[in-house]
């Protein structure tokens, strides 16, 4: 994705002001990708003994939680910066970050104040009452970006789920006739919204769907990139809402194009249709910019953020227009945790932390880095298809599948995921990592990918 590759590296985009109401019309381009949906998670051959106690834990994980994870047969008991520890005490650089969500690294101490400060204070009272850092988290994030309001959620699929009812009552606030108001879904290949039935319904890959059907009807999946197929569904009528991820995380590190998503937001403007951008993972400095979607000068009517927000902590937040949170009236929707002065005092912390230049133009600096490291150590490595990436979201494609390599960058202390379709490396650090850390963990990676090319 040559795109995705000059985005992160061109000056030019830089986080821009406010939307105009008013849109260039772009020439329409479609850009063609595999259906690569989401990871299968397949655990690699162990060579390196369990060790007593970790077996211990393993065994009453088995006994007392439900499956519904294949866990890496590891151990985790603490955290400090980039590093974690097994039980063992074994060292790891975490280059997952929790699936992209410690940004601020393990046990940061600005954070770590925050939650102690609020936790001898106030920490859970409901929505039923006001209180101040959720108001004060509210206002930064809307002072931050395109938004005029906020609502809390305690995950990403939560908040996906609400944007999802937002989306269907706007649409019959506004309509002449409510009861004729659109009320489909327009998502795309390789997508991942959630696990929930609504935000299931928008993620493409069908081995996730099928067991829970029927989930919510009225989704259409199109390739992601084809900006020609998405106008013809919204011309005809009927779409209360298109979701898309401006970078696609669980499927594999793709990055829309310029053009894909101009014109959804011109098509969308055209025919009363809401344009919602879900940024769970890619969203809050991930990519160098605080929102993804402010390299492309291009925003949304709806925003789902989650993963790094609290750091580490149960947060979901969708951020909304004015004209959809007046379409949204008490009752409507609501949380009994969401929003909590316990989390939200955390997040504060989080954001001013994350939402500064300097901090920002860091991140890129490192993208670059890390990005030029693997070229450059990975070159003539024949297992290797393409290194994309913006910022600290980079991922290594292979021609074969990556589980046997995650597991052997584990034995040699770095964790790393795997995303697309099992064969895509992904890397989401936290992005206070370093250089040295970086230049450390992709040594092993290049040592582990020209070990596998050997086989």
């Amino acid at each position: 994705m040559a795109y995705l590759q000059s985005l992160s590296t061109n000056p030019s985009y830089l986080a821009p002001s406010k939307p105009q109401k008013k849109l260039t019309t772009l020439k329409p381009h479609a850009t063609k990708i595999s259906a690569c949906l989401l990871s299968d998670h397949e655990l690699p051959k162990i060579s390196t003994p369990i060790s007593q106690a970790s077996k211990e834990i393993m065994e009453m994980d088995k006994n007392f939680i439900v499956g519904t994870y294949a866990r890496a047969p590891i151990v985790l008991e603490k955290g400090i910066g980039c590093k974690v520890y097994d039980v063992d005490g074994k060292e790891y650089l975490d280059m997952a970050a929790g699936i992209a969500v410690n940004s601020l690294g393990h046990g940061d101490t600005d954070w770590l104040k925050a939650l102690i400060e609020q936790a001898g204070t106030l920490t859970h009272v409901s929505n039923i009452f006001h209180t101040i850092p959720q108001v004060n988290l509210a206002k930064k994030l809307v002072e931050s970006s395109f938004a005029d309001k906020v609502f809390f959620a305690n995950s990403g699929t939560e908040a996906n789920e609400a944007a999802i009812k937002f989306s269907r009552k706007y649409q019959r606030f506004t309509h002449q006739n409510p009861q004729n108001a659109p009320v489909n879904f327009l998502s795309f290949s390789n997508s991942f919204h959630g696990r929930t039935l609504g935000s299931l319904a928008l993620t493409s890959k069908e081995k996730y769907r099928a067991p829970f059907e029927p989930v919510m009807p009225g989704v259409a999946f199109l390739e992601y990139g084809d900006l020609e197929a998405a106008v013809k569904e919204i011309e005809k009528g009927g779409v209360a809402a298109v979701f898309v991820e401006p970078v696609q995380g669980e499927g594999g590190i793709y990055g829309a194009s310029m053009e894909f998503l101009w014109g959804l937001r011109k098509a969308c403007d055209e025919h009363g249709v809401l344009l919602v951008f879900d940024e769970v993972q890619c969203g809050l400095g991930r990519t160098g910019h605080l929102w993804a979607h402010e390299a492309y000068n291009i925003y949304p009517d709806i925003m789902t953020l989650a993963k790094p927000l609290a750091g580490g902590l149960p947060i979901g937040a969708v951020l909304t227009t004015q004209k959809v949170a007046e379409s949204i009236a008490a009752a409507d929707h609501g949380s009994t945790f969401a929003g909590g002065p316990l989390i939200c005092h955390a997040a504060l912390s989080v954001l001013d932390k994350i939402n500064d230049p300097d901090f920002l133009e860091n991140v890129k600096s490192k993208g670059v880095y890390l990005q030029s490291l693997l070229r450059e150590k990975l070159r003539g490595c024949e297992r290797v298809r393409e290194i994309r990436g913006m910022g600290l979201i980079v991922g290594i494609e292979l021609d074969c599948g990556a589980e046997q390599l995650v597991g052997n960058c584990r034995e040699r202390g770095v964790l790393v995921l795997t995303a697309g379709k099992g064969n895509v490396v992904r890397l989401v650090p936290p992005l206070v990592i370093t250089e040295e850390e970086l230049e450390f963990g992709v040594e092993v990676i290049c040592e582990c990918l020209f070990e596998l090319d050997q086989k």
